[in-house]
């Protein structure tokens, strides 16, 4: 992508299709077309706003309000400074049994946790049947807002048998490294994905609007001899990941 290249382009989009919206607006359906017509690739980094201002021939303060719209959005990110980059998508295999923290930190980013609530109880009865649990037995229930860089990016909702964690206060960043700690790593699992929506309160979590793609992996892990270890539901950006598989014939 070279400046020119995405000058001409939104100019374009301006004046082919006459709005009555108000100019920032345009800009930043512009954009966003940019971003999705691959004009503007995830991870590449904006010209300077003196530039583009310039080749589009737009004022600042009108540049600088639609792209602060589209930062607040999520589709791009200011970085470096005065750098303005477009949101990365994330891939992740769903070919290995790998967690959060792991996936993260083989991106180069450093993961995070931001706690929503922990505690010990009787399970669900999704939870008891993926756990071959009775509904007496006790759980581990943790639920975390994970991030990358401090970036929110999933909804981890984690349940595992009590017998085998303790108490949730032995998972600092990653469930794998509190779990490996205690002899219990997990060795093969059943994942399911969907798609669905954000609703309020996962868009709030995650810094979107409410229906904003969402992405849901369900995960049930177990040890050599065949105890389930982990269910775990995560609910993903769909804006901003992207999953991976191996096929072979």
């Amino acid at each position: 992508m070279t400046a020119q290249t995405l000058s001409a382009f939104i100019t374009n989009k301006l004046t082919s299709t006459p709005s009555e919206q108000p100019l920032y607006h345009q800009l930043v359906v512009a954009f966003q077309e940019s971003v999705a017509e691959g004009v503007l690739p995830r991870g590449s980094f904006l010209p300077s706003e003196r530039d583009l201002s310039r080749d589009l021939s737009v004022s600042r303060v009108t540049l600088r309000r639609a792209i602060d719209e589209l930062v607040s959005e999520g589709l791009l990110v200011r970085r470096h400074g005065s750098k303005t980059m477009v949101a990365p998508r994330y891939e992740k295999s769903i070919s290995n049994l790998t967690g959060f923290s792991e996936d993260t930190r083989a991106r180069g980013q450093e993961p995070g946790a931001i706690w929503l609530s922990k505690k010990i109880v009787t399970p669900s009865s999704s939870e008891a049947m993926a756990l071959n649990l009775t509904l007496s037995e006790h759980v581990v229930r943790m639920e975390r807002l994970r991030t990358a860089d401090g970036k929110p990016l999933a909804i981890e909702r984690a349940a595992v048998p009590q017998a085998i964690l303790p108490s949730p206060d032995l998972v600092k960043d990653s469930l794998y490294d509190a779990l490996d700690a205690l002899g219990m790593h997990p060795l093969k699992g059943l994942q399911r994905l969907r798609a669905s929506i954000m609703g309020k309160e996962d868009a709030q979590l995650l810094g979107c609007e409410p229906g904003t793609p969402l992405l849901i992996m369900e995960r049930c892990c177990f040890l050599q001899d065949g105890r389930a270890v982990e269910f775990t539901q995560t609910r993903y950006n769909g804006d901003s990941y992207e999953f991976l598989t191996q096929l072979q014939r």
